[in-house]
């Protein structure tokens, strides 16, 4: 493909990427990102020509950034996407396409930034705007007369988790629908809701951003929640404290308190297993993304990410491969002891690293799911998007799983999913039913 340095992206950085190549910001904007970010080159070393990657290591794109020329990225593969609402394709949609497909008529659209979940007001506040109407926190009408228009619902998420607590993508998005679906009842207006990959950068804006999707006016939803809403919405977390104080007395308020923040649910470990190219990756990501949105905390140990920090330094021999397997059971059997929910998704080809992560899970009081998926090597080598088959095949990476090195079969897999008939919703469904009942 070729021989220019390779550098992984962030979730933050891959966001960028996403809207420098559907047309929301310029290839400058993503060479500053990369200056300023955690990984690969030092602040002010702008890369020069670099290949883009996720930590799959799969080539996203290319980008070419000269002395005195204008960078320039060129796409390579298409960037991985997983389930929920948040990735559907007909929001999901890059900015040029957005644009296009507003007709570019003056003041054709207002664009509503929904950054946090609209509270009532803020829905009243939506449908003035929606109108035509200005509003005040607070004040919130409609125009006599007004005409509607079109309206763009800009949905900023992240491709990383939310703090504990704040509701992600999953939860925003389907907010976001509920308020098109009151709009367009309310003032016929013509609402388009769109998910805005956003990270957070300073420069440019959430509003320079929001324009380059077509919109010729912006407004942001929470600006229009007033005080006294606002200060509701702060005390929300406190709501059940107060409740409890005004039951009980303080000795039992007390006891009521210390069991709430002592209560503890018996954590589980999720192991996929597979081949490179299986889609085991795949699957667990959305499957970590979907009991987020369960609201079970959930900790992602990819394989390839591991190998990038947590088993830095470590080959692919048969000592190498169990060493980090065991160190992903460690890390996992961590987080379940805890009552949290590890998935792990390592290629874990031999049987003995796999028992020893079961083990590890059990001393630990976790429920232990392993998943095998079993998608056979010819479908997975038919995939590759990361060459590594073809680089296999031709002698080129030494002990590769399935082809120069075994992969041994698990025969004590609780789940076994094959993905060349299975479609990644269904088989996240799967692995999901299994572990809630587990967890009832």
């Amino acid at each position: 493909m070729t021989d220019s340095p390779a550098r992984v992206l962030s979730a933050d950085e891959l966001d960028v990427l996403e809207l420098t190549l559907g047309g929301a910001l310029p290839p400058s904007a993503l060479v500053a990102a990369l200056q300023d970010g955690p990984t690969g080159a030092a602040p002010n070393d702008a890369p020069t020509d670099v290949v883009l990657t996720d930590a799959e290591n799969t080539p996203l794109a290319r980008l070419t950034a000269r002395p005195g020329e204008a960078p320039a990225v060129e796409p390579l593969k298409p960037l991985a996407a997983a389930i929920g609402p948040q990735w559907d394709a007909a929001v999901r949609r890059p900015a040029r396409e957005v644009r296009a497909s507003l007709g570019g008529g003056p003041g054709a659209s207002v664009g509503l930034l929904v950054t946090e979940v609209p509270t009532r007001e803020e829905s009243d506040a939506a449908v003035a705007l929606a109108s035509g109407g200005a509003t005040a926190p607070g004040r919130s009408t409609v125009p006599d007369g007004a005409a509607p228009g079109t309206v763009l619902l800009l949905v900023p998420v992240a491709r990383r988790a939310p703090e504990p607590g704040v509701v992600g993508a999953p939860g925003l998005v389907r907010a976001a629908q509920g308020l098109a679906g009151t709009l367009t009842e309310r003032t016929g207006a013509r609402v388009t809701t769109v998910v805005v990959p956003w990270s957070g950068p300073a420069d440019p804006s959430l509003d320079e951003v929001a324009a380059a999707y077509g919109a010729a006016r912006v407004e942001r939803l929470a600006a229009h929640r007033s005080p006294a809403t606002a200060e509701r919405v702060a005390a929300l977390p406190g709501v059940r404290d107060e409740a409890v104080r005004a039951l009980y007395p303080p000795a039992s308020a007390a006891e009521l308190a210390r069991a709430a923040s002592g209560a503890h649910r018996r954590g589980a470990v999720v192991f996929f297993t597979g081949l490179s190219g299986s889609g085991k990756s795949t699957v667990a990501r959305a499957l970590a993304a979907e009991l987020e949105d369960d609201g079970l905390g959930t900790t992602l140990l990819d394989g390839d990410e591991v190998r990038q920090h947590l088993s830095k330094g470590l080959g692919f021999d048969r000592a190498s491969r169990e060493t980090n397997v065991e160190r992903i059971g460690y890390v996992a059997a961590l987080v379940a002891r805890h009552g949290g929910i590890a998935v792990a998704a390592p290629i874990a080809p031999f049987a003995a690293g796999r028992a020893r992560v079961r083990a590890l899970a059990e001393e630990a009081g976790a429920h232990f799911v392993l998943v095998h998926v079993s998608t056979p090597l010819e479908v997975c080598e038919a995939r590759d998007r990361k060459g590594f088959y073809a680089r296999a095949r031709a002698g080129e990476i030494a002990e590769f799983t399935g082809i120069s090195s075994p992969y041994e079969e698990p025969d004590d897999a609780d789940l076994v999913i094959d993905t060349t008939d299975v479609p990644v919703p269904e088989a996240v469904e799967q692995v999901r039913r299994h572990l809630l009942a587990l967890l009832d």
